[in-house]
């Protein structure tokens, strides 16, 4: 049950697309996912999947542009760049089984909600104290992303 003091349609001014203009500490992020050395390889039907140091250092220079709908009480967030495209979509304050494909490839559950003017996400699964939150300050979308005791922060402003 919604509590009725909480948004039922997430903000306009959340909505919409926008562009990466700041990134802070998005290495130590992907550090606590993992992302640390990796490559593909098969062995005896083994996949291991493994990014390599180069490949998080151009992850750092990408431009990513973040788009925001709300389609009825599904909410999308899609953040797309040349590497990879990752799309989440979600209904407030019901659970649910997301994969990270394209980003750390791993099952956790999560689970959406409004906190004040924030909407945030708690992820549980493999990793400890993960998760994200999404809210407008100063016109600009800001975006925390938690892993393990990192924090990376990013900002992006409205896609002209």
């Amino acid at each position: 049950m919604q509590d009725s003091t909480l948004p039922s349609k997430m903000p306009t001014s959340l909505c919409g697309t926008w562009d990466l203009v700041s990134n802070t500490n998005f290495d130590g992020y992907m550090m606590a996912l993992g992302m640390s050395c990796m490559l593909i390889s098969t062995y005896n039907n083994f996949v291991k999947c493994w990014i390599c140091p180069m490949l998080r250092k151009v992850a750092l220079k990408v431009k990513q542009r973040k788009v925001v709908e709300q389609v009825g009480d599904v909410y999308v967030v899609k953040t797309l760049s040349p590497l990879r495209n990752y799309l989440v979509s979600f209904r407030i304050n019901e659970e649910f089984e997301e994969f990270t494909k394209g980003l750390d490839e791993r099952h956790c559950k999560s689970l959406v909600t409004w906190e004040g003017k924030k909407l945030v996400c708690v992820q549980k699964g493999e990793k400890k104290n993960r998760g994200w939150a999404h809210w407008i300050e100063d016109e600009k979308l800001h975006m925390e992303l938690c892993c393990e005791g990192q924090v990376c922060k990013q900002v992006f402003k409205r896609h002209d």
